[in-house]
Parts: C-alpha cells; sequence; structure tokens
C-alpha cells in the first residue's frame, strides 16, 4: 500500500530570532518555500520594508478573505517594532486569530536591536512558537571556522581561522561564503595558512564600514557621503552600519587615549584582533586623530542612534547624511 506523504502541521504564529541573520534567512525561505506550495505562488503574503508595520499587519489578520486553504502571512523586520505598537495592534489581532491563518515573524538582531518582549509575549499566548536562532560566540569562532574548513576539504590551522576572521568579521554566514570561495580558488585538499588568507580574503562590509568611520575621523566629508550611499545600495541596514561605525571609532578613540598615555604602539598592536599589516594602518590612523574630534564622533554618532529609533521626523537616510556632515565639517 502507498504511503500518503504527511502534512506539515502549522502553528498560529511563529517568532524567528536572533543575530545569525543567515539562519533567520533560510527559516523564512524554507517557510514562504511551503506556504507556496499549499497555496501557490500567491499562497503567502510578504510584509517587509514600510508596509511591515503593527498596523498594517493587524489589518490584515483581521480582514475577510475568501481564499481556500490556510492562510499564510509572513512579515520581516520586527525588531524595529515598539512595545506599545505591539500591545496595541498585533497581541489582540493574534488573539482573535482566524481559523487556518498562520503568520511568522522574522527579526533579525543586532547588539540593541531586539524583537519586543511583548512580541515574544503575544505569540506564545496564541499558541505559537518562539524560535531563536543565536550566532556562535566570538570566542568559538576560530574552532567553528576550522571545522567549516574540513567540512569542504580544506587545511586550516588556528592562526588562519583567527585571520579569517579578523578579514571578514564575526557574520557565520559571510566566513562560509568565504570558505566556499577559497574552497573553488585552491581545490579540495589544500592546506590554508594565515598568509594565504591575508592575500585572498575579500574585504567584507564591516571593513568597508570602518573604511567610512575613518572618512570621518579624516572630515573627509565627500568620500564619507560616497562611501556611506554604497553601503546602503548594497543593502546595508542603518542600525548595522551604526553599530560597526561606533565600534571602530571607539577602538580609535582608546588607541589614541593609549598612545598619548604613552603606551608603546607595539603593546597596543598585540591587543587588537586584526592582521598584522591592518593593525598597523590603524595605529597610523588613530595618531593622526585627536581625542576630541573622536569624543565628538562618538556623540554624533549615539544621537543618530536616538533618531534612528524615531527621535525625529527626518527618514533615517536624511538624518544619517547630516550627522557625516557634521562629523566631517
Amino acid at each position: 500500500m502507498r504511503r500518503l506523504a504527511a502534512v506539515p502541521a502549522f502553528k498560529p504564529a511563529y517568532l524567528i530570532h536572533g543575530d545569525d541573520h543567515g539562519r533567520v534567512g533560510e527559516r523564512r525561505a524554507r517557510l514562504r518555500a511551503l506556504a507556496e506550495q499549499e497555496g501557490g505562488v500567491s499562497g503567502a503574503e510578504v510584509f517587509e520594508g514600510d508596509d511591515a508595520t503593527p498596523e498594517a499587519v493587524a489589518a490584515a489578520l483581521s480582514a475577510m478573505t475568501f481564499a481556500t486553504g490556510r492562510r499564510f502571512l509572513i512579515v520581516d523586520g520586527v525588531e524595529r517594532w515598539r512595545e506599545k505598537d505591539v500591545d496595541k495592534h498585533i497581541a489582540p489581532a493574534l488573539a482573535a486569530m482566524p481559523p487556518e491563518t498562520t503568520v511568522a515573524f522574522f527579526a533579525r538582531e543586532e547588539s540593541r536591536t531586539k524583537a519586543p518582549a511583548a512580541l515574544h509575549a503575544a505569540v506564545k499566548a496564541a499558541g505559537g512558537d518562539v524560535s531563536a536562532e543565536g550566532a556562535v560566540k566570538p570566542w568559538e569562532l576560530p574552532k567553528w571556522v576550522r571545522a567549516q574548513a574540513q567540512r569542504l576539504g580544506l587545511e586550516m590551522d588556528a592562526a588562519a581561522a583567527q585571520a579569517l576572521i579578523a578579514h571578514v568579521g564575526e557574520r557565520q554566514q559571510r566566513l562560509t561564503r568565504e570558505l566556499e570561495t577559497l574552497a573553488l580558488e585552491v581545490g579540495a585538499g589544500a592546506r590554508v595558512g594565515a598568509d594565504d588568507i591575508d592575500e585572498r580574503a575579500a574585504d567584507s562590509a564591516e571593513r568597508k564600514i570602518w573604511s567610512l568611520a575613518d572618512l570621518l575621523v579624516a572630515r573627509d566629508a565627500p568620500a564619507a557621503t560616497r562611501c556611506y550611499l554604497q553601503l546602503r545600495a548594497q543593502g546595508e541596514r542603518l542600525p548595522s552600519l551604526l553599530f560597526w561605525m561606533t565600534q571602530r571609532v571607539r577602538q580609535a578613540y582608546d588607541v589614541v587615549c593609549r598612545l598619548d598615555a604613552g603606551e608603546a604602539p607595539a603593546e597596543i598592536k598585540r591587543t587588537l584582533r586584526m592582521p598584522s599589516r591592518a593593525a598597523d594602518r590603524f595605529i597610523a590612523d588613530a595618531r593622526r586623530a585627536d581625542v576630541a574630534s573622536l569624543r565628538a564622533a562618538i556623540e554624533a554618532l549615539a544621537d543618530l542612534e536616538v533618531s534612528s529609533r524615531g527621535g525625529t521626523e527626518l527618514d533615517e537616510d536624511t538624518a544619517a547624511l547630516r550627522t557625516i556632515e557634521q562629523i566631517a565639517a
């Protein structure tokens, strides 16, 4: 007797959140594929960008529909939602969920940008699931990189793994893409050392963001503006840009303070998590800055973070470009 394929059992609501953006994206793609398998290409209603507001999602959940079969709503960017908006719009809508409906919320979290606690509670109260997709901890990354390299047929020592992380950053998806590129270039069974990584590893978006921060400190407004617009055009979000820019400027501020206190550059270099040549360049760049300008840049970036969270009526790009002009003036 032929067995029937098992039909997936869907819950009313899901919240998939975490700082492993690749895994969050994979979960989203898989759910959308299942939705389209159930109801065709129009089987999923997708809310993203400016359309992904608590009001719009609540209205869609409350709207009448004549579609047959299960209805799916996929909502991106909920890490930007505010607690009070979830309490006002989403919690009541989930409490009165229509039958044969599934809504999935996706939050790509970073630093302080998190899915609201009220959304966690509302999804659970509706009988849904909350899943965290966390990235590998920074201190575990070298071991993880070596394991991924071995899976791809590469031999990589600890120094090479550290060098790759310094070049590419700590995002697992970017590290995986770089390892896959290396495997294609050097072939299975090759041994990859730190020097090979320095020569071959492509600059990551984080490195470009650091370049943006360096341009701000150097007060090169035209170049900083071009760099910012390029990063935005390639899909980088402002919260991510702010995180890495602030980290870079704070690191430069720390280096300048240590230099002013008489600490030797060689001692500072040993504490920087970056390849030797990159550390030398960074310390040289920091020497050309001063404490006052770096402090002012940190304060301006903090003000921009407040603005990006609703502290201004300007759109986020206008606010960011004005901040760049202020810092580089």
